[in-house]
């Protein structure tokens, strides 16, 4: 195993935003804001993505890399997404259909009108990521809140180092985004995507492993990096495990635990972990931040 002290040991440190979340949620409306549906795009059979704006062309309001709103729709109900990449007149949310409000979601047409509001939690330290590699690791729609990190650094690529992405999926057509996957990505300067699924495939030419072994077989060296990653609980056990074997310091992985926000404001008491609320104090912390934390947080 790798050193973890040392590996990274000439980066600076990390720092990732926390009362900010409780401060703000004082100062947050919960009335939703009316917004319209403007584009749809689907991403695989259950995942789509959905670009809302005010009803006079504007984006609803201004997020940070990383941060959730709440969608509504009436009279069904209302969950919590990140903000998966935002416009200048929208804020985009990519949408699995899991259940009963999000199969309601998923009927939208363009011009609907839903509910917004937020923005909750914290965000991805893109201040702290200034200059460094950053290596991120998900799978399934666990690329979903990292893409919002990653084009915020493709928009200010000067000031960020090499980017790799590692990504996986059960089968080819469960990889969202594969436009930005296949061909705008790689395209980009210093960036580097590898991709992997976990079975074989007559449509997949490419790597068929799980994620952990595909992210460890990479040789991609800790050193100077910072690994952010997001996925369901099986990934996030194991990916987490290789990125400690490569010498990645528990400090140096970033991960979200976005999935676990409810109410957004901490007032259902569902997210709590210990004596954190995951929705206030989060939902971003670093793997150090997590260890103190009792029993699992996914």
């Amino acid at each position: 195993m790798a050193n973890t002290k040392t590996a990274n040991s000439k980066a600076a440190n990390i720092e990732i935003e926390h009362g900010c979340a409780r401060e703000a949620t004082v100062r947050q409306g919960l009335v939703p804001q009316l917004c319209t549906v403007k584009s749809i795009s689907h991403e695989t059979s259950d995942v789509m993505s959905l670009r809302i704006s005010t009803f006079d062309g504007r984006r609803p309001f201004d997020c940070k890399p990383g941060q959730t709103a709440m969608v509504s729709l009436l009279p069904f109900g209302e969950c919590m997404f990140c903000v998966s990449a935002q416009g200048e007149d929208y804020l985009e949310f990519t949408i699995k259909r899991v259940g009963y409000v999000t199969e309601q979601l998923h009927a939208l047409s363009v011009g609907d009108t839903v509910g917004l509001r937020g923005p909750f939690g914290n965000w991805f330290p893109y201040e702290s990521l200034k200059g460094r590699d950053v290596l991120f690791v998900g799978g399934g729609i666990g690329l979903a809140p990292l893409r919002s990190l990653i084009t915020y650094m493709l928009d200010n690529r000067a000031s960020y180092g090499r980017i790799d992405l590692v990504y996986s999926g059960s089968k080819p057509s469960d990889l969202v985004y594969l436009q930005d996957l296949q061909e705008a990505w790689p395209q980009q300067p210093n960036m580097h995507v590898h991709l992997s699924v976990y079975r074989e495939s007559s449509d997949w030419d490419g790597a068929v492993a799980y994620t952990a072994p595909f992210l460890e077989g990479l040789g991609i060296s800790a050193t100077g990096k910072v690994a952010v990653l997001c996925g369901g609980p099986s990934l996030f056990r194991t990916c987490s495990a290789s990125l400690e074997k490569m010498g990645f310091a528990l400090e140096d992985i970033i991960t979200t635990l976005e999935m676990r926000m409810k109410c957004g404001v901490g007032k259902c008491g569902r997210c709590n972990v210990g004596g954190k609320y995951i929705c206030l104090d989060g939902p971003v912390f670093s793997m150090a931040e997590l260890k103190t934390l009792p029993g699992s947080v996914h």
